[in-house]
């Protein structure tokens, strides 16, 4: 048994979701927040036999595609005497990030 955990954007979540059940895997949505654009983000969880894991992540990464984005730049996090003014970049957001970590034991109750 494997634990995958991914990491998405929240505008990728509800079709990951509905694509995982669609094929009978059983999942967790927990809210999340990304550290750098801090926005939101969705934590899945799923236990999976060792060997669906490979459909699981095929799964993922048919629904959540990298994408580029606007966004300005983060104010700094220390104060100064000088003025702060923010411009605008374009970053990548989307996809996933996944880790899959081994399942010493899985009770379901």
């Amino acid at each position: 048994m494997k634990l995958v955990i991914a990491i998405v954007q929240d505008e990728d979540s509800g079709r990951l979701v509905d694509e995982l059940m669609k094929n009978e895997f059983g999942v967790t949505k927990l809210a999340s927040t990304g550290g750098f654009l801090k926005s939101g983000n969705t934590t899945l969880i799923a236990g999976v036999e060792k060997e669906k894991v490979d459909d699981v992540i095929e799964i993922i990464k048919k629904t959540c595609k990298p994408r580029k984005r606007v966004t300005t730049t983060p104010s700094p996090a220390t104060w100064s005497t000088g003025g702060y003014t923010p411009y605008s970049v374009e970053v990548e957001v989307g996809g996933a990030t996944v880790f899959v970590v081994d399942v010493e034991k899985f009770n379901k109750i």
